[in-house]
């Protein structure tokens, strides 16, 4: 078996929303997924993107992917590394794809110089949080995430609340 992790490339986008549909049904959100094709096109390779993606192969097959983009802390003085995407599809599992994705995250991270590599995961995911701990990540407990989405974020916008 041989896993190859690469970037993806504008061809991918088509995969990549495949993998996000897959990744939101595993995560009981099927129904969030609005984005198309066109839009995996624009926001990961048009111009001015700022995030990226990563395709890992299964000797030769699709496997999984991975979306990141570089994030800034302002108490380290240095850029961080944000995995917004990790998912392998379910008959990959097992095999070293998702832990070969986060160690190329990984080195990235160090050779681009971040102080911090995060992410987020639902509590109630608790394979994807046991394989976290395994790997030496810690849970951030004391943060609380917050969103601005959808309508709620036009009104803030328009200063509607």
């Amino acid at each position: 078996m041989t896993i190859q992790i690469r970037d993806a490339g504008v061809d991918d986008a088509r995969l990549i929303l495949d993998f996000i549909t897959e990744l939101a049904i595993y995560e009981k959100a099927e129904h969030e997924v609005v984005a198309s094709v066109a839009d995996i096109e624009q926001s990961l390779f048009g111009e001015g993107a700022s995030a990226r993606a990563l395709i890992c192969n299964i000797d030769g097959e699709p496997a999984g992917y991975a979306v990141y983009f570089f994030s800034y802390s302002t108490w380290l003085g240095k850029r961080g590394l944000y995995l917004e995407d990790l998912y392998v599809s379910p008959r990959f599992r097992g095999t070293g794809a998702g832990k070969g994705l986060l160690r190329y995250l990984a080195r990235l991270a160090c050779e681009t110089g971040c102080g911090r590599f995060e992410w987020s995961v639902l509590d109630w995911n608790e394979p994807a949080i046991e394989f976290y701990r395994a790997i030496g990540a810690a849970p951030q407990d004391e943060w609380v995430r917050y969103r601005l989405a959808g309508e709620s974020l036009q009104a803030f916008a328009r200063g509607e609340a």
